[in-house]
């Protein structure tokens, strides 16, 4: 599969994930590294969140854990300038099938296209140098906290929206939708703990 320029907007994200994934039954995790860039580290949380949200695939059990680790095993190696994203093989080759990552996408292009019209570069710092670590720390405490959520009823919604807002902060160097995502990251912690308390 060719590899693909580095996306500039979440429209661009599920472009490519459509183009280079045209012809398959099934899509494998090393696919969509492929179809958005092997050094692309934001499009990766924001496929991470998407993927969460959206219905038949969100929706199986262990996808939200297994995006999780995905989100993980991309941002842990962020510090370390790595030229392509590693994942362990056995992760790499989990599918799902083609048709339900196509109504996903579906699902998500119309509301994609009205977020592209309101992203711009704004507040930088925070998607930028020593900020861009902290956006990334932040993720991962969502992406850690994924397994849990699959306990608490639609609290893997919240915690999917909010690696999609990160995901898009990074992607379009858009610090707003950063400090959405932290907002959207506390209320969903908050629900997971209160939820699993009441268990």
């Amino acid at each position: 599969m060719a590899r693909s320029q580095s996306p500039a907007s979440l429209t661009d994200v599920l472009n490519l994930l459509r183009a280079n994934t045209r012809g398959q039954q099934q899509v494998s995790i090393g696919d969509v590294l492929d179809a958005v860039g092997q050094r692309s580290f934001g499009p990766v949380v924001l496929i991470a969140g998407l993927l969460t949200l959206a219905p038949l695939v969100g929706d199986l059990p262990g996808v939200p854990t297994l995006l999780g680790l995905l989100v993980l095993l991309t941002l842990v190696q962020l510090p370390f300038q790595q030229q392509s994203i590693w994942i362990p093989s056995h992760l790499s080759r989990r599918k799902i099938e083609r048709h339900k990552l196509t109504k996903g996408l579906d699902w998500i292009e119309k509301p994609a296209r009205f977020i592209d019209r309101w992203t711009s570069q704004r507040l930088t710092w925070l998607v930028r140098g020593p900020g861009r670590y902290l956006t990334a720390l932040i993720c991962m405490l969502v992406a850690a906290a994924l397994p849990a959520m699959e306990l608490v009823p639609f609290s893997a919604n919240g915690g999917g929206l909010a690696l999609t807002l990160f995901g898009i902060a990074l992607v379009a160097d858009d610090g707003l939708f950063a400090l959405l995502g932290i907002l959207f990251t506390g209320g969903t912690l908050w629900m997971v703990i209160s939820g699993l308390m009441g268990l």
